[in-house]
């Protein structure tokens, strides 16, 4: 479904971003497996992708720098001379309630998860531009589409991805370009395990439909908007998250 494609998936070496990565190059994409700072979890997903006969490369930096965004997205071009996908999962959290939060908690949340969507989505857009092709998916939350105490930073920045999905869509439209953004719910990664029993409980009574997603629940969602059958949806937040904003 999509051989010969090219897809960068930012945040790519553990969790969402990770099966994420998996589920593209199982329908043939090459995948460009970005990461910041773990390195050994980045080429386990690699190998992984390998060892079903995938393709795959891995790439390190801080999506929330401009300069290093601008040269990731050259690297990348000049490896392949294409870009086809581009998935912005990469993301950081640091909760608390909003009457205490420190400035720098607030401005490091904003920085990777919308500014960094941003920086990716500029320096991508050119060459899908000249492509007159390309698909991009970003990765915003319930939290930014329904509000979560205690997350007023991690709220406010998916709410400015869907803000940023719906400009950039209309925007890029005419060159051939659909941009996206799923909006997962609870999904069972290492974020959530973390969360205590009782968080867990209360929470899962919360979604409809009973249980906590798994990652190939947002890959395969994913996959979809990366892909040809997906040619004419644009501009949308498609909620992955069992009823929980309904």
């Amino acid at each position: 479904m999509l051989e010969n494609k090219v897809a960068i998936v930012t945040g790519a070496s553990r969790g969402i971003g990770a099966q994420v990565a998996k589920s593209l190059a199982a329908q043939g994409a090459t995948v460009v497996i970005h990461y910041r700072g773990s390195a050994e979890k980045a080429e386990q997903v690699k190998a992984e992708i390998e060892e079903k006969g995938g393709s795959a490369m891995t790439y390190a930096c801080d999506v929330a720098d401009f300069a290093a965004c601008e040269q990731f997205i050259k690297t990348v071009h000049k490896e392949y001379g294409h870009i086809d996908i581009l998935v912005n999962n990469a993301g950081i959290t640091r909760d608390g309630l909003l009457m205490a939060m420190k400035e720098e908690d607030f401005d490091a949340v904003i920085a990777t998860n919308l500014k960094g969507c941003f920086n990716c989505i500029r320096f991508v857009s050119r060459i899908m531009m000249k492509q007159r092709a390309g698909k991009i998916i970003n990765m915003s939350s319930v939290s930014g589409v329904a509000g979560n105490p205690g997350q007023a930073n991690y709220s406010a920045s998916k709410a400015g991805v869907i803000g940023l999905t719906k400009s950039a869509a209309r925007e890029l439209a005419s060159r051939g370009i659909n941009v996206n953004a799923v909006a997962p719910g609870f999904v069972n990664t290492d974020m959530t395990a973390a969360l205590s029993d009782s968080v867990k409980e209360e929470a899962v009574k919360q979604i409809p439909l009973g249980r906590f997603g798994e990652t190939e629940d947002i890959a395969s969602m994913v996959v979809f908007l990366a892909s040809s059958q997906a040619d004419y949806i644009t501009g949308q937040v498609i909620n992955v998250d069992g009823g929980m904003v309904i």
